[in-house]
């Protein structure tokens, strides 16, 4: 058994606070969403219904949009980002020069940092009109007999734009796993897809195979940042309790729900309740997410050091 030394012992309050501050958290959750879940059981997750009344007898809410919203803005911006964070993170790592390797990594963290309310600021009055004109409406006009694009692009705020502009959001963090993945790859795996004739290209196939479980963490990771987007996502998605796979469709995500609808929520009985209930889901898909991720990286690195 190792004895305990002088770090372990100065990180345990440390480790102490942040657990207790954790269940804290997800105490004060659960106690105000009681009530909710107490008046309208599983029809609050599974109905999609938003009836706000002065008499509580009358209030009646349900979060399925909502929840369904969350899911698919960020199982879009998940199929967006994807292939461009491995792209980037490629030709970073084996074709960028020196020079342009750290201006674009630097880059890439600098869009990290952003506030999201740039993102928000810049979907709203940049993007959304740009999709809407030249993606949108094209989409629209001459393939409208499949289902996903069978909806009029009015205004653009849409499930899609919301989907984009979190693919935006979310490819620094995305990239950022897989460059480190793909840069701890020893260099004798490549050596030795060359020697066998493998082409640059087939080689950097082999090689993302070789860090596939470091990708799939990467994806999990991007969707649990994706999924709990607030503000930027407000902005561009239209806030409208939709429960459509109609991309061009205006929706409403957990988060746009809980921001748009707190400011008010004091003036009827359940509501309060019902956005803390939301949030609840919220914590636990973000918690659910982020553990697997984590845990699928954990597991790649220690095989990579066997």
């Amino acid at each position: 058994m190792r004895k305990l030394d002088m770090f372990d012992i100065i990180s345990f309050p440390v480790i102490l606070v942040i657990f207790l501050l954790f269940a804290g958290m997800l105490f004060v959750f659960f106690k105000n969403a009681l009530p909710a879940l107490e008046h309208f059981g599983i029809d609050l997750y599974i109905k999609n219904i938003w009836q706000a009344a002065s008499v509580p007898q009358k209030e009646v809410y349900g979060i399925a949009a909502a929840l369904w919203g969350s899911f698919y803005t960020s199982l879009i911006a998940i199929l967006i980002s994807l292939p461009i964070s491995a792209a980037f993170s490629v030709f970073i790592v084996d074709y960028a020069p020196r020079g342009l390797k750290n201006t674009l990594a630097i880059l890439s963290d600098v869009m990290a940092g952003l506030p999201t309310i740039i993102y928000g600021i810049w979907g709203a009055f940049i993007l959304v009109p740009f999709l809407r004109h030249w993606v949108m409406e094209p989409l629209y006009r001459y393939f409208s007999f499949i289902p996903f694009f069978h909806y009029p692009p009015v205004g653009g705020y849409s499930y899609f734009s919301a989907g984009v502009l979190l693919a935006i959001m979310i490819t620094p963090f995305v990239s950022a796993i897989i460059r480190e993945a793909y840069q701890m790859i020893p260099f004798t795996y490549r050596e030795a897809a060359y020697a066998v004739g493998a082409t640059k290209f087939e080689a950097t196939r082999i090689l993302l195979g070789y860090i596939k479980p470091a990708v799939v963490s990467g994806i999990i990771l991007g969707f649990g940042r994706a999924v709990g987007e607030t503000i930027a996502v407000s902005l561009v998605i239209g806030n409208t309790f939709n429960l459509t796979y109609k991309l061009f469709a205006p929706g409403y995500t957990i988060s746009s729900l809980i921001a748009n609808q707190f400011g008010n929520a004091f003036l009827y009985t359940y509501m309060t309740s019902t956005l803390f209930a939301a949030g609840l889901a919220l914590f636990a898909i973000g918690l659910t997410v982020n553990i697997i991720g984590i845990h699928m990286l954990r597991r790649w690195e220690k095989n990579v050091q066997v």
